[in-house]
């Protein structure tokens, strides 16, 4: 599919500079592109890309303002990045394939009604109880346990499980290999060294709009729910322990690991193999650098990193000592040889 300059521009409240009869049929880097070619420039580090990029038409900010000629068409708009967004999940919905109908060979249970434009992939099981959504789509292999609801709208990837009694938000991606819903890690000691499993008879809460990351798990409850709040996003390979709640809107990088009973709140953002330790509290609009160590409860709009986590500029502070260890080190036994001279 080709897209002008000019439609592109309208679609998404842009002013055109340059040919608005240009068109391109792909998306590309700024420093890859060639002729055809939409890319964008938000990163002042890729500035001089733009003299030199083959893009036909390149997405900046209104007010650029180029230090030398540029030959791409140039879109204006207020956020590139943002707009490049709206522009790949355009081009996504045109380009994935939209199945509906059951395959066979499938399992729906008896009384389970599939919507008109819903859709169960071959190898699919979908058990009695089971309420979907219009256009739920669930993909090959996936497991959808006894009495799941699922709400309009969302993607059931290639081989994600979802646990009896689960409950997930309209327009969700639970993408390929996720499990929703396994029993969380409950283990009473016995005397004799041994452990006692205690049963987990709650379920998992995914709200609206959360995207769900590949073989990322989310442990049902104890008692009650697991919650996921609307618009969160999990990356791959994340582990929320039982009776987690995690806010809406908040951005978790890849191998997180979430203790039991640990609340996070709204819009946060995680960085990749953060810890947190059981049973605190994650404030409101909370920043943690990755590979951190959370033990503690943190405060609303704190920025922590490190192992334990400390305020950014603490952490900061700290490396720039240890990166002069070996000076002071060196130092010292400068010292020590002439105080024994």
């Amino acid at each position: 599919m080709e897209f002008k300059a000019g439609r592109i521009a309208a679609l998404v409240g842009g002013v055109v500079d340059g040919d608005p009869e240009v068109c391109v049929n792909t998306f590309a880097k700024i420093e890859d592109a060639r002729q055809g070619a939409i890319t964008f420039l938000a990163n002042p580090k890729y500035t001089h890309y733009i003299y030199t990029t083959g893009a036909s038409i390149v997405l900046v900010n209104r007010d650029f303002k180029p230090s030398e000629p540029v030959r791409s068409t140039l879109i204006r708009v207020d956020d590139p990045y943002a707009v490049l967004s709206v522009l790949l999940e355009y081009a996504s919905q045109a380009m994935t394939p939209a199945p509906v109908g059951v395959e066979q060979p499938s399992f729906v249970a008896q009384g389970v009604t599939v919507p008109d434009d819903a859709y169960v992939g071959a190898f699919a099981y979908v058990a009695d109880g089971v309420r979907l959504g219009r256009g739920v789509k669930i993909f090959p292999q996936a497991y959808i346990g006894h009495g799941v609801e699922i709400g309009e709208g969302t993607i059931i990837y290639p081989g994600a499980k979802i646990y009896h009694g689960c409950r997930i938000g309209a327009r969700c991606i639970i993408h390929a290999g996720a499990v929703i819903g396994a029993d969380g890690f409950g283990f009473a000691p016995l005397p004799d060294g041994s452990y006692h499993k205690i049963p987990q008879i709650g379920i998992v809460t995914i709200e609206d709009d959360v995207e769900i990351g590949a073989n990322t798990t989310v442990d049902r409850a104890t008692m009650g729910s697991t919650v996921i709040g609307r618009g969160t996003k999990l990356d791959n390979l994340i582990q929320a322990a039982h009776n987690t709640e995690i806010g809406r809107n908040t951005v978790i990088a890849a191998q997180a690991g979430i203790a039991g009973s640990t609340r996070i709140g709204d819009n946060c953002m995680i960085g990749g193999q953060t810890g947190f330790a059981g049973h605190i509290r994650v404030g409101d609009r909370v920043k943690i650098g990755a590979q951190s160590g959370i033990p503690n409860n943190v405060p609303d709009d704190a920025r922590v990193m490190g192992y334990p986590a400390v305020p950014e500029r603490d952490f900061a502070r700290q490396a720039a000592y240890i990166r002069r260890l070996g000076e002071l080190f060196a130092r010292v036994r400068a010292l020590e040889k002439s105080e024994n001279k």
